[in-house]
Order: structure tokens, then C-alpha cells, then sequence
């Protein structure tokens, strides 16, 4: 798989959220500060939730930006065989012959890119998989939740 491209994927991903909260912030903001919002009696908050709403959006859209700074930074390399998983790499695990990609990355985890039809999921080490994916080298195992329990994966490649 091209990290290059899934890098770009990952970017292109927090790009849109980041606009989305922006826009969204700006819009509680505006509702916040509208002369149409100001408190008809000492109960009324509809003012206040907007302000409190727009902080909340404003910050989360610079845990975005600096998650964005942080990927534009991130050396996309290729790990050499026996090299065991650090930031940057891309995982493949296997359980039951069945595939799954994860991106250990520097911040926001959760995010899922699709990349030539292939779901990758990004971790970070602070995550329970990303910490027991660090350090680990091909063959070795790690487990994930599972319905009865957990569920043994593989660790097929490090890219």
C-alpha cells in the first residue's frame, strides 16, 4: 500500500473536519453573539449554551489543526524487515484469514480512511491497540475484543 497516499487520505480527512468544526464554531459563535439570542429573563441561557458550544467547537478544532501539523510532519518511510511496529507504520493483522490495516499514527486515533478500497484504521500508541502494537514485530500476536473474549490477531506485515 502507498503510505504516501494514505498519508494524504488521512490529511484530506482531518481537512474536512477541521473545516466542519470550523464552520460549525463560527455559526455558535454567531448565535451566541445575535441580538435575537439575548436572555429574556435571568433563566434563559440559549445565549450562554452558544458560547459554552462554540469554545467547546473552537478547541476541538485546534486538536485537529495540530493533528494535521503533526501528520504534515511525519516522515513517511518504509520499515525494514524484522523492524519492529513505531509511529508511522502500517500493520496488517490477521485472524481467522482475514485481513485488517492499521496506521499507527502521531495523533487522532479513530479515524478510518479508505484507501483503493482498502479500510485502514488509524491508532495512536495512547490507544489499547496501539500500545500493544508497539514494539511488536511479525508473527507475534495481540489481542482484541472479542464477543466471547478476546480474539488472538496476528501481526502479518509492518510496512
Amino acid at each position: 500500500m502507498d503510505k504516501t497516499a494514505l498519508q494524504q487520505a488521512i490529511l484530506a480527512e482531518l481537512q474536512a473536519e477541521l473545516t466542519l468544526l470550523t464552520d460549525a464554531a463560527n455559526t455558535a459563535r454567531d448565535e451566541a453573539t445575535n441580538e435575537e439570542s439575548r436572555a429574556e429573563d435571568k433563566y434563559d441561557m440559549r445565549s450562554q449554551s452558544a458560547a459554552y458550544l462554540a469554545a467547546g467547537q473552537a478547541k476541538l478544532a485546534g486538536e485537529i489543526a495540530d493533528a494535521i501539523a503533526a501528520y504534515k510532519a511525519l516522515a513517511v518511510r518504509r520499515f525494514n524487515p524484522g523492524e519492529p511496529v513505531a509511529t508511522g507504520a502500517l500493520v496488517t493483522l490477521e485472524t481467522r484469514n482475514r485481513h485488517s490495516w492499521y496506521f499507527l499514527g502521531p495523533q487522532h486515533g479513530g479515524l478510518e480512511v479508505r484507501l483503493n478500497g482498502t479500510s485502514v484504521m488509524v491508532v495512536t500508541a495512547a490507544s489499547p491497540l496501539g500500545h500493544q502494537l508497539v514494539g511488536r514485530n511479525v508473527g507475534e500476536t495481540v489481542a482484541l475484543p472479542g464477543r466471547p473474549g478476546p480474539v488472538l490477531h496476528v501481526v502479518v506485515a509492518v510496512e
